[in-house]
């Protein structure tokens, strides 16, 4: 039953990534015309997620400082390398898949990533007690609902339909049912294996950020729109320190 409840927990979790419906509903123009608001957010969540929830947690598991700082890097190192080689296969590439933005299979690879650290931290959780796998259970939806709007948001901007981009973003979010299965498959062996996991996604959050998101914002010169860029930025991050009261 255990497993079972977990499998169930991490499933509902995926879902969350259809948060992108309601725009089905909204006009192509109004959604094309405001992505830069979501963008923003997006990229608060990202840094937020990193700098309040990872890093933290990651000084917090593992006894060296240092290696934390380096696992930061190669994360950060990690993701300009795979973007190099999306960008090279971005120009080679005569399909219609150039006319999307790199940025956007970058960004489902990191959420795959990080949704693979949820569905362990949630496998982890059950096989401790029921009431704290449920408990994780809701974190990480609260988490998550902030960041797949992001996300959604960044899949339009990189140029993917909007139906393509629920698909797909699905399909990221799915890898944390592969996650609670590998929690199964290792036990206790699967937590201490998480945090070498933790600060290398951390990394990779800062890297799209700070090199792929804020400099998408700067191309907006408007006062009204960057003020507006601001507040969604504040609000990314406040969102994630406000679920560090759910943990």
């Amino acid at each position: 039953m255990i497993y079972a409840y977990a499998l169930l927990s991490t499933i509902l979790v995926s879902l969350v990534s259809f948060v992108g419906l309601v725009s089905l509903s909204l006009k192509e123009g109004f959604i094309r015309h405001y992505i830069f608001l979501f963008v923003s957010l997006a990229a608060g969540a990202l840094l937020g997620d990193a700098f309040i929830h990872l890093i933290p947690e990651s000084f917090e598991k593992l006894a060296s400082g240092t290696s934390v700082g380096l696992l930061i890097i190669v994360g950060f190192f990690l993701f300009f390398i795979i973007e190099k080689f999306l960008h090279w296969h971005h120009h080679g590439d005569d399909t219609e898949e150039r006319h999307t933005h790199p940025v956007g299979n970058l960004i489902l690879f990191s959420d795959g990533v990080h949704n693979f650290i949820d569905g362990i931290v949630i496998g982890v959780s059950f096989l401790i007690s029921v009431p704290v796998g449920i408990a994780t259970t809701l974190a990480v939806m609260l988490h998550e609902i902030p960041q797949e709007i992001g996300d959604f948001a960044v899949l339009l901007h990189a140029g993917y339909t909007r139906r393509r981009a629920l698909w797909l973003n699905f399909l990221s979010a799915l890898t944390a049912v592969l996650g609670t299965l590998v929690a199964f498959m290792l036990g206790k062996t699967g937590e201490s294996l998480m945090v070498w996991f933790l600060p290398v996604a951390a990394g990779g959050f800062i890297y799209i950020a700070a090199t792929d998101l804020i400099p998408e914002l700067h191309k907006t010169k408007v006062v009204r729109d960057s003020v507006l860029q601001f507040v969604c930025l504040a609000v990314g991050v406040a969102l994630m320190f406000a679920l560090t009261f759910l943990e």
